[in-house]
C-alpha cells in the first residue's frame, strides 16, 4: 500500500505541473535541420579583411596635392586680379606622363571666369617656358597622348571650338599645332 500512496502522490505532482502550467512546454524547442555540410575551403593564413590596393600613381588624379601647390604659386589672373581656384575643371594630371595638364579658373564670382592650363612633366609643375595657355576650358582626350596635351577652347555660345596641341620635346613644352 505504501507504493500505491507514493504513486498517487507522484501523480498529483505531475498533474500540478501539467503541460498547461509549464514554461518548458510553452517555449519552442530549437529546430534542428540536418543538411549535408558544404565543402569547406581550406584554412587561410591571410587576414580576412581585404586591404585596399595602393593607388595607381599613373592614373589620372585631379585631387593630387601637387596641383594645389602649383596653382598657389601662379601669378593672379590678369583680368580679375584674383588667385586661381585649386580645383581643376578638367585635366589629365598624371605623375607618370611626360606631359599632363589641368584647367583651372580664376577664383571669382564672375559668370565666365578666366581659365588657364597648368602643365606638368612627370607630375612636377612646369613654372616657366610654357606657351600662353589662357582661355582653354577642356582637354581633348582623343588627341592627347603621354607626351602631348590637346587643349580645347569652346565658347559654347556660337559653336566655335578649337584644339591646340602642346608636346613635351624632352627639354620643355612646345606648341605643335592648332587643330581648328
Amino acid at each position: 500500500m505504501k507504493h500505491a500512496v507514493a504513486f498517487g502522490a507522484a501523480m498529483v505532482m505531475l498533474a500540478a505541473c501539467g503541460s498547461g502550467d509549464s514554461t518548458v512546454s510553452k517555449t519552442p524547442e530549437p529546430t534542428v535541420t540536418s543538411q549535408a555540410p558544404a565543402t569547406a575551403a581550406p584554412p587561410s593564413t591571410e587576414d580576412p579583411t581585404p586591404t585596399p590596393a595602393p593607388a595607381d600613381p599613373c592614373a589620372v588624379n585631379l585631387a593630387a596635392p601637387e596641383i594645389a601647390k602649383a596653382v598657389s604659386s601662379l601669378p593672379r589672373d590678369p583680368r580679375s586680379d584674383q588667385p586661381w581656384s585649386p580645383e581643376p575643371v578638367a585635366g589629365n594630371y598624371n605623375e607618370c606622363a611626360p606631359l599632363s595638364a589641368v584647367i583651372v579658373t580664376a577664383n571669382t564670382n564672375d559668370e565666365n571666369p578666366n581659365t588657364r592650363a597648368v602643365m606638368f612633366h612627370l607630375g612636377k609643375f612646369i613654372p616657366t617656358g610654357v606657351p600662353d595657355t589662357y582661355g582653354f576650358n577642356g582637354i581633348d582626350k582623343a588627341e592627347t597622348t603621354g607626351d602631348t596635351v590637346a587643349l580645347r577652347y569652346s565658347s559654347g555660345v556660337d559653336g566655335l571650338a578649337s584644339v591646340v596641341k602642346f608636346r613635351w620635346n624632352g627639354n620643355g613644352v612646345e606648341l605643335i599645332g592648332n587643330l581648328g
